[in-house]
C-alpha cells in the first residue's frame, strides 16, 4: 500500500514539474527574463515584408523643458516656504558667522 501511494506521489511530481517548469521540490525555474525597456523584435512580417519605421516623438527636448522648469519652480517655493517656516518658529536658524579675520 506505501509503495503505491510512493509511486502515485512520483508521478504527480513529475506531471506538476513539468507543467510548471520546476524540477523536483523547488528545483531551478526556466522563465525568460523580462525586459524592462521597451524594444521592438520584430522587424518583418511572416511574409518577408519589412516594416515601416516606428512613430517619432517629436519635439522632445520642448516637453523635457515643459515638464522640468514648472516643478523646478514649484519645488523651490515650497523649500522657500518650509525654511522660512522653520526659522519663524526657531527650530533651525542659520547662524551669522562675521568674516573678521
Amino acid at each position: 500500500m506505501a509503495a503505491a501511494a510512493a509511486a502515485a506521489g512520483g508521478r504527480l511530481l513529475a506531471a506538476t514539474a513539468g507543467y510548471s517548469g520546476r524540477v523536483g521540490w523547488g528545483g531551478a525555474r526556466r522563465n525568460a527574463p523580462v525586459s524592462l525597456v521597451p524594444s521592438r523584435s520584430a522587424t518583418v512580417t511572416r511574409s518577408g515584408a519589412i516594416l515601416p519605421k516606428p512613430v517619432k516623438t517629436s519635439f522632445g527636448l520642448l516637453r523635457v523643458f515643459s515638464v522640468v522648469i514648472p516643478f523646478l519652480y514649484v519645488g523651490t517655493q515650497i523649500s522657500k516656504n518650509f525654511a522660512a517656516l522653520l526659522e519663524e518658529h526657531d527650530i533651525f536658524v542659520p547662524e551669522d558667522d562675521d568674516d573678521d579675520d
